[in-house]
């Protein structure tokens, strides 16, 4: 139907619902309609993007007049894997397109854009989930079967330097300081090993950001400039706040750390996002448009171990112990959330996607 500007119809609680970008487009690569997704994506109203140019508003690295015109004449979706995707108001994505003709007007086609950063973020998490319950058994029988002999010998390394020289004593205060240390090391693993459900309640993620900024400006980020970059209208999460807390906590301690003695810039933002949601084993799909990064300017992570960074026992310090980022993501698994990261010297982003505490709770705690 040639000239076709009047509403595409599409069913609505679908298009709502889908997670990605999607957009209807006309014989002339008009856009006749689009998703919520894609309004967030576009930065941009349903209303303002009708009748536009799609490639004025958006750039896709690839020959799409060509790709368009091969869906139409195929009638036949079409698939371009690994193009990067900009905006003009953001850097670009690397993004998987699929273009696919209307079954009732072949002259529309339905663009879907599905970004990279997504998939990866829900396999990163995904492996983790798994890595987290498999050392739990481990982390058990590591602090139960090592830690009290370890007291018995820092006690006796004590005793003995009682009668010994000055020289002596250097060989017993290493025993001694050596045993405090792996004493430590058991105490994260006992944590990591922690079975406790989260204490869950309605949680402002701001109040849980600020309490760990401050904590970590007294401490181990003295030397940092924090940045807020705070979304003031950010509805409340469902989460422990003690945990939501240790959370960041680890996440802006291993962004201090990264920086080293000169110290650098950490940057809190929040923002509301509804591109990511969790699919539950049953099928339905849960929201996660909470996000919250903790972005420093570091040398970034050692190539290779972004992928592992969240598992038990990997680490990109020299002598890390590789459990602080696999309680994070452990934490953030049982509050049904997605943690991710993405690294290139000069800048680190942890992401933390959280769902929305429920409206009947909200108003519960707020009555």
């Amino acid at each position: 139907m040639k000239g076709y500007r009047q509403p595409y119809p599409v069913p609505g609680v679908v298009w709502a619902s889908m997670p990605i970008p999607a957009l209807l487009v006309d014989e002339k690569s008009g856009i006749l309609e689009t998703n919520p997704a894609a309004e967030l994506f576009l930065n941009a109203s349903a209303r303002s993007l009708k009748g536009q140019p799609v490639f004025d508003r958006i750039h896709i690295d690839a020959e799409m007049d060509e790709a368009f015109a091969r869906a139409r004449a195929n009638q036949s979706a079409l698939f371009i894997n690994d193009v990067d995707v900009t905006t003009g108001e953001r850097p670009p994505v690397q993004c998987t397109v699929q273009i696919a003709p209307m079954a009732d007007n072949p002259d529309v086609l339905m663009l879907l854009i599905s970004p990279r950063e997504i998939a990866d973020r829900l396999g990163r998490a995904g492996a983790a989930k798994t890595a987290a319950k498999s050392a739990i058994g481990m982390a058990e029988m590591l602090a139960h079967e090592i830690k009290n002999p370890l007291a018995g010998i820092a006690g006796a390394a004590q005793l003995l330097s009682m009668g010994l020289s000055a020289e002596d004593r250097e060989l017993t205060d290493l025993i001694v300081e050596e045993t405090r240390r792996i004493v430590k090391l058991l105490e994260q693993v006992e944590q990591f090993g922690n079975v406790r459900p989260p204490d869950r309640r309605v949680v402002n993620i701001h109040d849980a950001l600020d309490r760990a900024r401050k904590s970590a400006m007294m401490g181990f980020a003295a030397k940092m400039r924090f940045v807020e970059e705070y979304d003031p209208s950010l509805p409340p999460t469902h989460a422990d706040p003690d945990q939501l807390m240790q959370v960041f906590l680890n996440l802006i301690k291993n962004a201090a750390e990264a920086a080293g003695p000169q110290g650098g810039t950490i940057t809190l933002r929040t923002r509301y996002d509804l591109s990511l949601r969790l699919r539950r084993r049953d099928g339905t799909g849960k929201a996660l448009p909470l996000q919250v990064e903790i972005i420093d300017d570091g040398p970034g992570l050692p190539p290779g171990i972004a992928a592992e960074i969240f598992e038990p026992f990997v680490s990109g310090k020299e002598n890390g112990t590789g459990l602080g980022l696999a309680l994070v993501s452990k934490i953030v698994t049982e509050h049904e959330g997605w943690i991710g990261v993405d690294s290139v010297p000069g800048r680190t982003v942890f992401r933390v996607s959280l769902p929305v505490a429920p409206r009947d709770l909200q108003k519960k705690e707020a009555g």
